[in-house]
């Protein structure tokens, strides 16, 4: 009884702790979570994931590896030699818990184009791999958006494609299976045509 009575104010102790060292970073992440369901233990679980991700420092995606990612041009790469390059990339960004999403419209010229050149060179906050994947959609332009386009033709399912219709009241592409289909490690790609 006396050791369950010191666990007990050990989580206490620990709880108040996590909650000073994330008082500067307090938003509504953190207060609009209804605590009052959870366990002590759980919900000190879910304070060191926030203060983790809050202390995690902003690099590069190819600093997140040791040695640097550096990988070769594509135009030095034969298509064999850029198949096996692009395996090896996505092993290894899988390894560090990113994974690729909609991915099958794309050559492996392509893939590995984007990877090249939009996702190693992007900053993003170096997470701890225990809270979960980072899933980066290669069926978007930019940072964020999603390419209508692309969307609607290869992944969106039948019931999204009508809604997007009625939304828009424009005209759909037409829907076609991936040129390319691949499964990578831990892919998503949602409403696919398979």
């Amino acid at each position: 009884m006396e050791e369950k009575k010191s666990s007990h104010v050990d989580e206490m102790l620990r709880n108040a702790e996590l909650r000073t060292q994330l008082e500067p970073y307090k938003d509504e992440s953190l207060v609009c979570v209804d605590f009052e369901r959870w366990t002590l233990n759980e919900e000190n679980t879910y304070l060191e994931q926030m203060l983790g991700w809050e202390k995690a420092p902003v690099l590069p995606v190819a600093r997140w590896f040791t040695p640097e990612l550096s990988p070769p041009p594509a135009s030095t790469l034969s298509d064999a030699e850029l198949a096996e390059e692009l395996s090896r990339l996505v092993q290894k960004l899988y390894e560090k818990h990113i994974v690729l999403d909609c991915t099958s419209h794309l050559c492996d010229r392509e893939l590995y184009d984007i990877i090249v050149r939009k996702i190693l060179p992007t900053e993003v906050k170096k997470f701890d791999p225990n809270s979960g994947c980072r899933h980066w959609n290669c069926a978007c332009i930019g940072d964020r958006d999603i390419d209508r386009e692309t969307w609607l033709t290869y992944y969106a399912s039948d019931e999204e494609r009508q809604c997007e219709a009625e939304r828009t009241g424009e005209p759909l592409p037409a829907k076609i299976l991936p040129l390319y289909p691949r499964t990578l490690p831990g892919e998503t790609n949602f409403g696919e045509n398979t």
